[in-house]
């Protein structure tokens, strides 16, 4: 058992990792700024746990009180989830990714060096292999110049954590490189509930199925794909929540910094989980198309042997499980959160 430090940890993905901690015995710290997220996720992760965490409001880029909350909890691990994560977002307003996502990091990995804490499980993405490499993605490409903010900000942030793995040997870092996390919990008592217009497909496609929205829009059908839409790896993010357990137990052995790909390496067109959506919730969907998203790659999938050989992990939902866990946290919460 360990004391684990979330940050980001009131969000969709930190949320579900909060629950695996405490179902797995650790007990959990939670920073949050509450920027794009609310308490409410937290109270019902409690619940289902049955076991109590501490929460603090806390922004990573607030230096003293970091400082002050390595100080009063005896901290073993981080999990890094804080940051700003729209790509579209992100093109607008870089200054906005680069100070939250890249300086927050340092603030963030500051604070542990003063508090001798050196393992940490960080957030990244698949995006940072850029435009040039050709899936399935594997941890031997070259991370390339990436093709927008959010994942130069992501980049940016894995070289840091690996220069100061070389630097200095009391690190022990795991770069996760996730694809696309969809799903909810099995009870649909914790799922993604974006603040404003969904940018992820998932919440889109689900605000429609409840009549939040009038109908779902697909940017793009001229890509080079089989039926013109963007092709992804999608993953449940009870599956991420548990990769995460297993980095978390890898690195609490071993120093060093060490890359995974977390997905399935299968890769799905947003058409395709359109009407496989609809299939297994017994839904029909109106859609139309829409003009191209500025930095939407074609398609990525992953290469995830490396994380099944030394993690010991691999995915236990398929995606007709993703798609309805899906629409059962949405029909459960049409307001989300609220």
């Amino acid at each position: 058992m360990s004391n684990v430090l979330v940050t980001g940890g009131a969000g969709f993905i930190g949320s579900h990792m909060c629950l695996a901690l405490l179902e797995s015995c650790h007990d959990v710290i939670v920073i949050d700024n509450l920027s794009n997220s609310c308490l409410e996720p937290l109270k019902r992760v409690e619940k289902l746990a049955q076991k109590s965490l501490i929460f603090i409001e806390c922004d990573i880029r607030n230096d003293q009180k970091l400082r002050q909350i390595f100080k009063d909890h005896s901290i073993d691990a981080v999990i890094h989830f804080a940051g700003l994560k729209a790509v579209g977002e992100s093109q607008r307003f870089p200054l906005s990714y680069f100070e939250h996502n890249i300086a927050g990091s340092i603030s963030l990995f500051k604070a542990m060096e003063q508090a001798n804490v050196f393992n940490i499980v960080f957030s990244s993405s698949a995006t940072v292999y850029g435009e040039n490499n050709r899936s399935p993605y594997h941890e031997n490409m070259p991370a390339n110049t990436p093709y927008n903010n959010y994942a130069f900000t992501k980049l940016m942030t894995e070289q840091m954590l690996e220069k100061l793995a070389l630097a200095d040997q009391r690190w022990s870092i795991a770069l996760l490189r996730y694809f696309n996390p969809i799903g909810a919990h099995q009870s649909g008592q914790i799922g993604e509930d974006p603040r404003g217009k969904p940018y992820n497909l998932i919440p889109h496609l689900t605000q429609v199925a409840i009549g939040k929205r009038e109908k779902l829009s697909i940017y793009g059908n001229d890509y080079n794909t089989p039926d013109g839409t963007c092709v992804r790896d999608y993953i449940h993010v009870v599956d991420l929540a548990a990769a995460h357990l297993h980095a978390l137990d890898n690195r609490l052995k071993t120093n060093g910094c060490r890359t995974w790909n977390i997905g399935t390496g299968q890769g799905h067109s947003v058409l395709e989980i359109k009407e496989t959506f609809e299939k297994v919730n017994r839904l029909d969907i109106p859609f139309e198309y829409a003009p191209r998203r500025v930095g939407d790659l074609p398609a990525y999938f992953a290469d995830n042997e490396r994380a099944m050989r030394e993690l010991k992990w691999q995915p236990q939902f398929q995606l007709e499980d993703m798609l309805k866990d899906s629409w059962n946290w949405q029909r459960q919460n049409p307001m989300g959160f609220k």
